[in-house]
């Protein structure tokens, strides 16, 4: 399908989807009601917030993208649960399970309805919030005899932007920094789709608070380049990352960080020509934001790979479908001697719900 067919059969299905839910709304309002009209209202804000916050970043100021971004992207999620609730409610009534006067002009009906889904969305803002810490102990087949383990920090996934600010990447800052890690390893999307916040709050200053002895490394990911690669780059540069493109570094002397580009770029480099000129006694971490492929990583004796951008799904039952997409869209995978960890990220696209999944970051002790 051509890009301009996709992006028509989405706004068809954003709209569809829209419609059902407040045409269903509407029919659970009693005729006469004043809440018939705000509820149109409603529905208009709502729907032109979230197609302005995907859109508006260039030319609506920061704070004003940032509220509309918030509101409309928090509604997508939202609605996918209101969809799913009024689907299975117009099941139970074709099956005569429920009877019509519980669904038209009830106003008890509408507010069991948004009480049960504020409830949700509230539980899912609780798990976004509360950060969970995964450590992991893996041994490598290589002789570091003497060296104490490799203590990293691993994170995907940031998003930083319209949505998550200064303020809260600041409170991640002080969970990273509590692990006195020896490197710090971002496998892509630092940035969510435009870098026009970060340099506006000067966010690049913050990653210089970030306390390990080698440093941070990263490879890029999908929404690099959806905030434009060269603004990206230059942004990411600022903040003192060492950004691994298609390139290898060798850190004292040790170990090895490979950072492959992401599938964005159709040209990148294959991991065999990113290692064969490397001394294979030496451990070979890499990082490749989208996880396809991962027999190639067992194939070419890589010793540990981390990844992200699969969010897990970030809500149930997407996470159903990441699990389908990927040979593993979260948590550790041992292929051979290759050790490969997909993140479901620290940070979220959109609305800051995480309902069946966990924003995380991992703790990796290398031996």
């Amino acid at each position: 399908m051509k890009p301009i067919g996709a992006i028509l059969l989405m706004l068809f299905i954003i709209l569809s989807v829209n419609f059902y839910v407040f045409y269903r709304f509407w029919h659970l309002i009693p005729s006469g009601s004043i809440a018939r009209p705000l509820l149109v209202t409603f529905a208009v804000i709502i729907v032109c917030s979230f197609f302005l916050g995907l859109l508006g970043g260039n030319f609506l100021p920061t704070p004003a993208t940032s509220f509309v971004y918030k509101i409309g992207t928090s509604w997508f999620f939202i609605c996918l649960y209101l969809v799913m609730a009024f689907l299975l409610i117009d099941l139970f009534r074709l099956m005569h399970l429920i009877p019509d006067k519980f669904l038209f002009g009830n106003w008890a009906s509408f507010g069991i309805l948004t009480g049960v889904i504020t409830v949700i969305m509230t539980w899912g803002y609780f798990k976004y919030t509360n950060k969970e810490r995964v450590e992991l102990s893996i041994n490598v087949n290589k002789n570091t005899e003497g060296r104490k383990p490799l203590k990293i920090v691993a994170l995907s996934d940031l998003h930083l932007g319209f949505s998550i600010d200064k303020k809260e990447f600041e409170q991640w800052i002080e969970l990273i920094n509590k692990e006195n890690a020896d490197i710090v390893l971002i496998a892509g999307d630092i940035i969510d789709n435009n870098t026009k916040p970060l340099l506006e709050n000067d966010v690049a200053s913050s990653f210089k608070k970030i306390k390990s002895k080698y440093g941070i490394y990263m490879s890029l990911g999908n929404h690099e380049y959806i905030g434009e690669i060269t603004k990206s780059l230059d942004f990411l540069h600022q903040s003192g990352i060492t950004v691994l493109r298609d390139s290898v570094a060798l850190v004292n002397d040790e170990f090895y960080i490979i950072g492959r580009d992401d599938k964005m770029n159709p040209e990148r480099k294959s991991i065999e020509e990113l290692i064969n000129s490397l001394d294979y006694s030496k451990p070979i971490i890499m990082l490749d934001h989208q996880p396809y492929d991962l027999g190639n990583v067992e194939k070419n004796n890589i010793d540990l790979q981390i990844s992200g951008h699969t969010h897990q799904g970030q809500v149930w039952p997407i996470s159903w479908i990441t699990d389908r997409i990927y040979e593993k869209s979260h948590g550790y995978l041992k292929k051979g001697n290759s050790h490969i960890y997909v993140s479901s990220g620290l940070g979220i696209w959109g609305g800051k719900f995480r309902i069946g999944t966990q924003s995380e970051y991992v703790v990796i002790y290398l031996n």
